[in-house]
């Protein structure tokens, strides 16, 4: 596809479009990977094979056949093209499927690119056209376009898309935010690199079980056994937590280069923000001015403790739960300063007074929520406590005293440590209107704030569990289509709870309150 300067719909068959007949070769280099990890098996034994390696093998090669052979029938098969009012896609042989969307419905445009793409120099472009609930059934991709024509089908699609709509923030087009090296400090600070260690150890333990391959026959694993076989269990247990510690770190690291190198978020024409990012494999996301409907300072631990945040975006057109989650950033883990500029710029309020005591998504100023949720916090505090602690108790009456002395001592130093944590989430809550926007706070080990903008709410969601109904408290959830679907604001009195609901979007909540009658 050769880029236009003006848009013209096409009108003839000759106009379809067609993938980049380098998506060849990325279909034919799949069938490298069996061969690679033949290579690894024959590099891990020693030159040493069996038939149960060759036939696992085997079979992998046949399966990555099939995958190069589907993407050599998509390649093939597949037609698309643009036209003033709609965007339509033709691909299948056996199975024909055809997709035509209205150019209004589209909701977002994104690019992504995998490593193997970025080698032959072609992406994945993939319109939201936000017909169904179903994520995969709403997605259209066409996977397999060079950079250049990907980009110039992106711009006619908005361009036609926003045609005669007056753009709100036209004057403030430009970068919003660019990758600080220095934010690199931040990549350590998550426990998903622990939980990848165990997973990765995992993933190569049943590779080889299935090669019939014992790890621990392997003569790395040997040699570790001959040094350190002899050491104390406690310093073995010490060591192996450093190690899983120090690879997990490591690891983390290296996820947050391959996320967010590159990262740029930029407010296009229109007032569009866009988000671009990624080392090997490269994302685009555009969120359209129109689905933005709030935003989300994420404060986890230990990200906190670094005074780290990342910043998300509360908009609709971002898929289901689990692709919304993949999208939804607007920041990289940064200092939460930068976070709360970010957020200024992202979704400017000139309302009197939201951007006192430093902003939209501030927790300062919010109103505090009453005594019992603490009392509530803090009881869950010693019940965790109490709850951890029997399970050394239990075993030591089984096994050995000495057990039970651990338990104790466990015990003793969870509580003040449990019911710190329960002072700080106390302090975390809090809830208030500021201007269009109701701000929400609450959080233990991750500390959220949301500001979500009252139009953007469709509807209330009041629960009460067992203990908060003795406390006399209720949790007020406010549904909405953009984001999670659902933000709650937590142990509210029930006085403080219908108040909040009835203020911030007046009368959606008055058909179901049960007023007492006039005695007068």
């Amino acid at each position: 596809m050769t880029p236009d300067t003006t848009v013209s719909p096409p009108t003839v068959d000759q106009d379809w479009g067609r993938l980049n007949r380098r998506l060849l070769l990325v279909n034919l280099s799949i069938l490298g990977a069996p061969l690679a990890m033949f290579l690894a098996s024959l590099a891990v034994t020693g030159g040493k094979t069996n038939l149960q390696v060759i036939i696992t093998l085997a079979s992998l090669f046949v399966t990555f056949l099939v995958i190069s052979g589907i993407g050599l029938m998509r390649l093939f098969t597949t037609r698309y093209r643009l036209t003033e009012d709609r965007f339509e896609l033709r691909k299948g042989l056996l199975f024909r499927s055809e997709r035509s969307v209205p150019i209004g419905r589209i909701r977002g445009v994104d690019l992504t690119a995998n490593p193997v793409h970025r080698v032959f120099g072609l992406t994945t472009l993939r319109i939201d056209s936000g017909e169904q609930s179903d994520a995969v059934a709403r997605k259209l991709a066409l996977d397999g376009i060079t950079k250049a024509e990907a980009l110039e089908l992106r711009r006619r699609i908005l361009a036609l898309r926003d045609a005669g709509r007056s753009p709100a923030v036209a004057d403030n087009d430009g970068v919003l935010c660019q990758l600080d090296w220095s934010w690199l400090r931040y990549g350590p600070l998550t426990v998903w690199g622990v939980g990848g260690v165990f997973i990765a150890a995992g993933s190569v333990y049943r590779t080889l079980n299935e090669m019939q391959v014992n790890p621990l026959e392997l003569g790395i694993v040997k040699d570790l056994q001959h040094r350190f076989g002899s050491v104390p269990l406690w310093y073995g247990i010490l060591v192996s937590v450093l190690v899983i510690v120090a690879l997990g770190m490591v690891g983390s690291t290296a996820t947050f280069i391959e996320n967010w190198a590159g990262y740029e978020l930029r407010r296009e024409e229109g007032g569009a923000l866009r988000v671009r990012r990624g080392l090997l494999a490269t994302r685009s996301v555009t969120i359209a001015e129109r689905n933005l409907r709030g935003l989300e300072l994420v404060e986890p631990i230990p990200l906190r403790w670094a005074r780290g945040a990342k910043l998300n975006a509360v908009a609709s057109g971002l898929g289901g739960e689990d692709e919304n989650r993949r999208r939804r950033a607007l920041t990289s883990p940064v200092p939460r300063a930068e976070a709360v500029r970010v957020a200024a710029e992202a979704l400017p309020v000139d309302e009197p007074g939201v951007n006192e005591r430093g902003g939209l998504i501030e927790r300062d100023g919010l109103t505090g929520h009453p005594r019992a949720a603490l009392r509530r916090r803090i009881n869950r505090a010693l019940i965790w406590s109490v709850l951890i602690a029997a399970v050394p108790v239990g075993l030591g009456l089984w096994l050995s005293t000495g057990l039970v002395i651990g338990g104790v001592i466990t015990g003793v130093v969870l509580v003040p440590i449990l019911v710190a944590f329960a002072f700080n989430a106390y302090r975390t809550l809090g809830h208030g209107l500021r201007g269009r926007y109701l701000v929400t706070s609450a959080g233990t080990f991750a500390h959220r704030t949301v500001a979500l903008e009252r139009e953007a709410i469709i509807g209330w969601k009041i629960s009460r569990t067992p203990f908060q109904r003795r406390a006399g408290l209720l949790t007020v959830g406010a549904t909405t289509a953009a984001g999670e679907g659902a933000y709650h604001v937590y142990d509210l009195t029930e006085g403080q709870g219908i108040a909040l609901a009835e203020t911030t979007v007046p009368g959606l909540l008055a058909p179901f309150i049960e007023r007492a009658p006039d005695r007068g």
